[in-house]
């Protein structure tokens, strides 16, 4: 489908093709380096590669006020943004997100709150930790299909953009060669090793490479803190709550704080760049998600410090509001930027790998 987006892509993407100054800067150039021509499907790969790291066009003799005025982290974030609408599933919630993010957000932590505490009124007659606040089976049965029904969402988008992409039977040391670049965060080491100058064109620094480990790390201890928790509960009986010395508790604490840590930092980093090198329009509705991610992360915190106390009475609701809004938002916020990255990194890696073309 040709767009105005892409059509500024192609454009960019058939100079810089011809400049090749930025070689060796990130996996969107030797990707790019390789066409000739740019199909929609390539330029939706390369801009779902990209990390909007800047330095490309920090770099770029060609940018404004020079006539052929290139934008190529812009034109890319716009790609990547209209791509993630345009693959949503279902269609219909697309962009929603980026259009009013912060007052979504806030309306459903809020209102997923208050019904959490509407229904303390169901809670057990006995029960120890939280679940003398609020039942096990209740919270099983609202957050199960809240988990579960985004992720069917996601893979439906991701099998669409999988196709349009041109990739082909998944292999294994594709997603390992993926998962190894993004664990690492290679794209964001710039393309001497000294970070990327996402703030400031004169500043290399690997702070936002950090950040974003600092989440992805944050989360998938959390993530293990609760399967531990699930495991520890339904196979071997061990109810929760548990100690500090427990699996879930060394897990989620460190998980939590790297997760808050990280997140606090994207979005003071994200309040000192330039916005007109990203998507403009997309901008609050990042900024509502990383904020999202910090409440999850922090309200989670401040619940596990208050255990034995009566702040528990308000905060667990608060905690199950954020997390919840997290889950039903994943399809359609920026959290979904990470499956779509690690997808195009898979296709890349089969390209360099010669198993696609």
């Amino acid at each position: 489908m040709q767009t105005d987006f892409l059509g500024e892509a192609r454009r960019q993407a058939e100079i810089c093709n011809a400049c090749r100054y930025c070689e060796g800067y990130c996996a969107v150039f030797p990707a790019l380096h390789r066409e000739r021509a740019f199909s929609d499907g390539d330029l939706t790969q390369l801009a779902n590669l990209c990390h909007n790291c800047r330095g490309c066009y920090y770099a770029c003799q060609y940018t404004a006020p020079h006539e052929f005025d290139l934008n190529l982290p812009r034109a890319l974030a716009e790609v990547r943004q209209e791509s993630w609408k345009r693959h949503a599933w279902p269609n219909g919630f697309a962009g929603v997100f980026d259009r009013s993010g912060l007052l979504i957000a806030v309306g459903l932590v809020v209102g997923f709150a208050l019904l959490f505490s509407l229904a303390r009124g169901l809670r057990p007659e006995e029960g120890e930790g939280f679940y003398a606040v609020m039942s096990h089976g209740m919270m099983v049965a609202i957050f199960a299909p809240a988990f579960v029904l985004p992720l069917l969402a996601l893979a439906a988008s991701l099998r669409s953009y999988w196709r349009e992409v041109g990739g082909g039977p998944l292999r294994l040391r594709d997603l390992l060669a993926a998962t190894r670049s993004a664990g690492r965060m290679r794209n964001l080491e710039g393309g001497h090793g000294d970070g990327c100058n996402f703030e400031d064109e004169g500043r290399f620094t690997h702070a936002r490479r950090h950040l974003h480990q600092a989440v992805l790390y944050g989360f998938l201890l959390c993530f293990a803190s609760t399967a531990s928790g699930t495991i520890l509960h339904y196979v071997f009986g061990m109810e929760a709550p548990y100690g500090l010395f427990s699996l879930p508790k060394l897990l989620g604490v460190p998980g939590g704080i790297l997760l808050s840590i990280g997140t606090a930092g994207l979005a003071w980093l994200k309040t000192r760049a330039d916005r007109d090198l990203s998507a403009p329009a997309a901008w609050g509705g990042e900024m509502a998600f990383v904020l999202l991610l910090f409440t999850v992360g922090s309200s989670g915190l401040l619940l596990y410090a208050a255990t034995g106390t009566g702040h528990v009475g308000w905060l667990l609701p608060l905690h199950l509001g954020a997390v919840l809004t997290f889950f039903v938002l994943t399809p359609y916020s920026k959290m979904a930027h990470g499956f779509y990255r690690m997808t195009a990194l898979t296709r890349e890696a089969a390209a360099r790998d010669g198993g696609q073309v």
